[in-house]
């Protein structure tokens, strides 16, 4: 990535926001904020100013993410997609594979492999979900969630020889197939149960320097994962650092 020019300034506003009582009002409250500051990054419930937004410096994710983003949401939420691609330049130097649980429609994960080589891009990385919902799962649905879902995403990744889209329950589905050794685990099950079974599998398999993401750690409606996650790193000598963006990171030792 080179060096952004010293006078070079980004902002970035995008609506896409959860939780306000008044969601117009609430925008229109920003957007006249925003007018009172610069280099601002106002979106996925985030509103600062003065920061150096490196995101928009570096060209190589600009293109990836905006070749990726299939929604608005998509584009709001580009200040944790980074943090993914961040993490994933970092682990693509050690032993083992990708991972990503709670996959959905693919979209995180395939900016950061177009991010880092596209098609050619050397780790194998292993996406799982069950694509679907019912009203007995723990999590909430998303909009895509169907029948269709799994087909699509398989779809998405038909050119990438080192992807692997697998349907199934978690930690359950594991054991048709999943690596021995991980370099980047990222989880996003919108669930503390899962997304405890899962790590009391893979989590011993991620090596040494190996970073593991937890999407919703630090969002408040997810507030049970948090918790659980505290108590069960915390019972191995861990604390997960905690991000801005809602999400959270552990590195392995």
């Amino acid at each position: 990535m080179e060096n952004p020019k010293k006078d070079q300034v980004f902002n970035f506003f995008n609506p896409v926001f959860w939780g306000a009582k008044d969601p117009d009002l609430f925008v229109d409250i920003m957007q006249i904020a925003a007018k009172q500051t610069s280099a601002y990054h106002f979106a996925d419930n985030m509103f600062v100013f003065q920061r150096n937004n490196s995101m928009f410096h570096d060209e190589p994710f600009v293109k990836s993410w905006n070749d990726n983003a299939l929604s608005a949401s998509d584009k709001g939420i580009v200040w944790r997609r980074y943090i993914l691609a961040m993490a994933a330049y970092h682990c693509q130097h050690l032993e083992g594979d990708f991972v990503e649980c709670g996959a959905y429609q693919g979209v995180g994960a395939k900016t950061v492999i177009d991010y880092l080589g596209g098609p050619d891009f050397a780790k194998t990385f292993w996406l799982y979900d069950v694509f679907e919902h019912s009203k007995d799962m723990v999590n909430h649905s998303m909009p895509e969630h169907g029948e269709q879902l799994f087909d699509e995403v398989k779809a998405r990744f038909k050119d990438y020889p080192r992807v692997h889209v697998i349907k199934g329950f978690l930690p359950e589905i594991l054991k048709e197939g999943s690596p021995e050794k991980i370099a980047y685990l990222h989880l996003d099950l919108n669930q503390a149960p899962a997304e405890i079974a899962t790590l009391e599998t893979l989590f011993e398999r991620v090596v040494p320097g190996g970073m593991i993401i937890l999407d919703d750690y630090e969002m408040l409606f997810y507030r049970e994962q948090k918790f659980a996650e505290d108590t069960w790193f915390g019972q191995r000598g861990y604390k997960v650092f905690p991000l801005p963006t809602s999400q959270g990171f552990v590195i392995k030792r």
